[in-house]
């Protein structure tokens, strides 16, 4: 077998390398044009054979490796870049020490912590620090501070593990409470971002998140008696940070999959936007979770923030991941996901939401941003206004020159991996089953 494969390298022009040990390891899948599937088997089937020194193993994992070497140079001078699977891994343990996850590996961290001086996660909190449970009612300014020590070091985490470039997305609201019948403010995102530019963060302009809500009895305090209410919160918002300078693109190949990662022009207009209105979200655990959330962070807000600040075969980062809503919405747009949570008691909860996603709706989220795409183009051309450029790969106009390299891939299938009760395998059509002939009417958006 050796030989056989030796002699192809030789044949395919790869020059030998040394005889020595290398180290061989994909952490997640690489995207790859589809011309290229046969390497990427034969490399992965070739890293799952055990190492033995001085066997015939030693050099068929020598011969991989310049396979390896070709498929990436090949895969460099690609026009098309196809992202065939995506990898999702959940750990429990304090996000305080991510010691399983390697240096600068991470692209995009997207979470929503516990919040501080919110009354639910006081437990939580005096769990990792005694100290906080036994001074919260006496002192609570000095609760609130240790509260956020202790999220400064996953923050510290996060810039251990981020590669140059990446982005940091913090979800938090304030707090309101009454200590000693005293009623104030804890202004959260105001220390968190005191706390992430001391890790070496620079903030970018952030994003409020405003929750509308239709409640008649929403205000706070003596109602119609003055000197006595309260404004109510009805924002959260979302932090946004970048480590270093902007990400490098030397690569043909990145600069590729950044195109094909690309945005609709619409879609820019609003998620770059510093205000959202989006309606937050109820998730009940069921009856194998330790508690009941309100958290409030619905598929959108981690949607659209993975699509802006990320691309495709990109891994993503969630330090704080609940019930997987990143590790969804990851999935959902062709990212890698590494969630981590302290509450072990979710692992019951993680599982059943992610093995019990149904691919049809998933699929119809993808193509219902096709189809609100083109009722866009359609009401901008009844009204007399210009489209200049097209998109061969999804039959459609677009605003843009950087939009006419846009893909969107359907998922195929969810797996469960062996090896891991929670890691699951993502794949992907190789392309998008849609154009414009199979758009029904505005009053249908999509068909499933």
């Amino acid at each position: 077998m050796y030989h056989y494969f030796l002699s192809l390298t030789k044949w395919l022009g790869i020059l030998a390398f040394p005889t020595q040990n290398y180290k061989i390891s994909v952490s997640f899948p690489t995207p790859n044009p589809p011309f290229l599937s046969l390497l990427l088997n034969l490399i992965h089937f070739f890293q799952s054979i055990p190492y033995r020194k001085e066997t015939e193993v030693k050099k068929i994992l020598l011969t991989s490796f310049r396979i390896k070497k070709l498929f990436l140079h090949l895969q460099s001078n690609q026009k098309n870049v196809f992202v065939e699977s995506t990898l999702h891994k959940i750990y429990f343990g304090p996000s305080q020490s991510l010691s399983f996850v390697e240096d600068k590996s991470i692209d995009l961290v997207v979470t929503s912590p516990p919040y501080p001086m919110i009354e639910m996660w006081d437990e939580v909190f005096s769990k990792q620090n005694g100290q906080i449970g036994e001074i919260l009612p006496a002192s609570p300014a000095e609760a609130f501070e240790l509260m956020h020590q202790e999220l400064d070091k996953v923050w510290k985490e996060c810039y251990r593990v981020m590669k140059d470039g990446a982005f940091l997305c913090i979800n938090i609201g304030d707090a309101t409470r009454s200590f000693n019948q005293e009623f104030q403010l804890f202004s959260n995102h105001t220390r968190i971002l005191q706390g992430c530019l001391g890790c070496g963060f620079n903030n970018l302009p952030n994003i409020i998140w405003r929750k509308p809500t239709n409640s008649p009895n929403k205000f706070m305090g003596s109602g119609m008696l003055p000197c006595g209410a309260y404004v109510t919160l009805e924002h959260e918002w979302i932090l946004i940070f970048r480590k270093g300078q902007k990400r490098s693109y030397s690569r043909q190949f990145d600069k590729i999959l950044r195109r094909e990662s690309s945005y609709f022009w619409e879609e820019r207009n609003a998620w770059f936007s510093d205000l959202w209105e989006i309606r937050g979200t109820r998730q009940k655990l069921g009856s194998g979770a330790s508690r009941e959330r309100n958290a409030a962070f619905p598929l959108e807000i981690p949607n659209r923030l993975i699509n802006m600040y990320s691309q495709r075969g990109d891994v993503v980062l969630d330090p704080f991941v609940g019930v997987a809503t990143t590790t969804v919405a990851s999935l959902l747009n062709g990212r890698n996901s590494v969630g981590v949570d302290v509450d072990p008691t979710l692992r019951g909860a993680i599982f059943s939401t992610i093995s019990t996603l149904d691919i049809d709706r998933l699929n119809a989220l993808v193509k219902e941003r096709y189809y609100s795409h083109l009722r866009f183009i359609e009401d901008r051309m009844e009204n007399g206004k210009e489209v200049k450029y097209y998109n061969a790969k999804m039959n459609c106009k677009v605003m843009t020159s950087q939009e006419t390299d846009m893909e969107l891939h359907l998922i195929s299938d969810i797996l469960s991996c062996e090896d891991s009760d929670l890691a699951f395998q993502c794949q992907y059509l190789p392309s998008m089953p849609l154009n414009a002939d199979l758009y029904q009417s505005r009053d249908s958006l999509f068909r499933v």
